[in-house]
């Protein structure tokens, strides 16, 4: 398919030549005939492409174009319709190059795709394809290179820029037993890391199919503009009408059409969304659909899943309360002493605990886990159970806690326990408060934990309504419940149990996208870093895209009109009104534009 550049260029080479038949022979027929059959010919190509998009339900402007240049040619003002179609494809063109700059941050990441990987084989370095690594490979990375597979530092400690995945400039250190995620960068360091996920699961690699989903559907709103066609077709033609039967003119028609832009209704929309997608991508947050934007830009409810996305989702030592005459230290040193060598989350929990207060841990022997229930070992000669309740005490001698908890019981005496809480982010309540001011209106919580946890938790940053308790299909009949006035609602979480309710949201949004591809997928929108400020960023953004895209459509028609009503008294010559259309153009471009900047303070 010939691209707009290419017919911009041909018609440049045509205008030329009739220019040179014109004033350069002095062959004014020769003229034009040339512009005459370059528009006919333009014309016809554009009628058939209408008729095609009447037949899809597209009730666009193109017929105003079409009749404008139809009706300079009939008047004999050849030159003007030659404008026209130059102004009409050099704005086709401009709008690609708008559309390309728009794009320009989310082209960065395609480009950038991991190809080429380091795999560390019997102490030998060899060059493969990214593809071709399996989980449990080693691959080593060089200081510079790109991280191309999710993965574990087994080796080496060095700085990491993950920026192009979370937006945060500042590099994060990376050392034994942390995560590295495809597409950072590695500073200064030599790395070396056990592969965790394939290619095709990494972390860039589903970030890269999400940008490329994000381009494939124009928004609601520019759909809407469409719907503009045919009330500002009739206008046009009523006044043009009018002024033509007023001044028994037919060139007053022609004069009147050829402003009659329709760049405020195709293009200024469009530009403003996907300017908008392209600023998101550059705050971190991956917004699938333009359609996607004026949702978010209208939320009136959003419901926030619990664990992992209020609070961080470790559940953190909270308190170490000890009976009797044992003192929370020593506690907490047989505790963790028995805990050190366990993979569960709740042990190493512990063992970190006891670490940060530097307390020193045993050697314990005779180790034995029972998966779900505790551990138990020999320590100075003494048999520590450490776990549930019912674990270490089958008689129910010990009162249970009222909070999530690990009971200690040394050679048959109960030592206490250990209490955990999950922590909520510190950033929370700016963000509930941020909602709340950019106008949603309704807020709650939906979540599979404990009423007394959730209610806890709500009330720390001023949610009201809560529903704890839930399986994934209660959350998603909770939303599917709100009102009409609630509406578009928006659902936040990032676990795979959230999937579901993401996918009924009018907005489903992920956080974080690490370790939770089916919640990805889900959303309409995947917050890169775990940083709950990106939800209310996202919004902010929307908001400000929708915006500019309504100024943008309605600055060009109100121009438009003012033009058209200027041009039916018969002061503008006809040429000159060609002319003029492409300043409407260009103004509904570079407003449309705005939207990839900053001009409101995000969090």
């Amino acid at each position: 398919m010939t691209s707009n550049r290419q017919k911009l260029l041909v018609l440049c080479g045509i205008a030329v030549l009739a220019a040179v038949c014109q004033w350069g022979l002095q062959v004014p027929l020769w003229a034009q005939i040339i512009n005459s059959v370059a528009g006919g010919w333009m014309a016809l190509v554009m009628f058939i492409d209408m008729l095609k998009k009447l037949r899809a339900g597209d009730y666009g402007v193109d017929l105003l174009a079409i009749t404008a240049i139809v009706a300079t040619l009939a008047v004999g003002e050849y030159w003007a319709a030659m404008v026209i179609l130059l102004m009409l494809i050099g704005g086709d063109s401009l709008e690609d190059y708008a559309n390309q700059r728009a794009h320009s941050e989310l082209s960065t990441l395609l480009d950038n795709t991991p190809r080429i990987a380091n795999r560390l084989i019997d102490g030998k370095v060899m060059a493969v394809d990214v593809n071709e690594l399996k989980v449990g490979d080693q691959v080593v990375i060089k200081p510079g290179e790109q991280v191309p597979v999710d993965g574990i530092v087994v080796e080496g400690i060095s700085s990491v820029d993950e920026s192009m995945l979370t937006g945060e400039s500042l590099p994060v250190n990376k050392s034994c037993g942390e995560e590295l995620l495809s597409g950072s960068v590695n500073g200064d360091g030599r790395l070396v890391m056990k592969v965790q996920r394939c290619a095709a699961d990494s972390q860039y690699q589903q970030l890269v199919a999400l940008i490329e989903q994000s381009d494939q559907q124009p928004a609601h709103f520019v759909r809407l503009a469409d719907r503009y066609a045919l009330p500002f077709t009739l206008i046009s033609y009523l006044i043009a009408g009018i002024a033509w039967w007023v001044a028994k003119d037919p060139i007053r028609f022609a004069q009147v059409l050829v402003v009659a832009s329709p760049c405020p209704l195709i293009l200024a929309a469009p530009v403003a969304f996907v300017s908008g997608m392209s600023r998101s991508s550059t705050n971190g947050i991956v917004v699938k659909t333009g359609d996607v934007v004026e949702k978010l830009a209208t939320i009136r409810s959003a419901a926030f899943d619990k664990t992992g996305t209020l609070t961080h989702g470790n559940l953190m030592v909270s308190a170490v309360v000890p009976h009797g005459e044992i003192t929370a230290k020593r506690l907490l040193q047989i505790t963790a002493s028995v805990e050190q060598d366990s993979n569960h989350v709740l042990a190493q929990s512990v063992v970190q605990a006891a670490r940060q207060q530097s307390i020193s841990l045993l050697q314990p022997t005779a180790m034995h886990e029972t998966t779900a229930q505790g551990i138990e070992a020999m320590i100075d000669q003494q048999k520590v159970k450490v776990g549930r309740r019912t674990f270490v005490d089958p008689d129910n001698q010990i009162t249970a806690a009222d909070v999530t908890a690990i009971y200690v019981v040394v050679d048959g005496h109960y030592w206490g326990r250990i209490e955990f809480q999950d922590q909520l982010r510190s950033e929370t309540p700016r963000v509930i408060n941020k909602l709340r001011d950019c106008g949603v209106q309704t807020i709650m919580m939906l979540t599979g934990d404990q009423e007394q946890i959730a209610q806890r938790i709500a009330a720390k940053i001023g949610i009201t309504q809560v529903f704890a308790g839930l399986l994934p299909e209660q959350k998603v009949m909770h939303l599917q419940q709100l009102p009409d006035q609630e509406r578009p609602s928006m659902m936040v979480g990032d676990g795979v149990n959230d999937a579901p309710v993401l996918k009924v949201a009018d907005v489903g949004v992920a956080m974080g996208a690490r370790g939770s591809t089916a919640a990805s997928e889900s959303a309409d929108v995947v917050i890169l870093a775990d940083d709950l400020r990106k939800v209310a960023n996202a919004i902010v953004i929307a908001q400000d895209t929708l915006r500019i895209a309504k100024h943008a459509v309605w600055i060009g028609i109100a121009v438009c009109v003012i033009l058209m009503l200027i041009c039916s008294t018969g002061v503008v010559p006809t040429i000159v009104g060609a002319f003029l259309q492409e300043v409407v153009d260009t103004v509904c471009i570079l407003w449309g534009l705005r939207a990839r900047h900053d001009f409101k303070n995000l969090m």
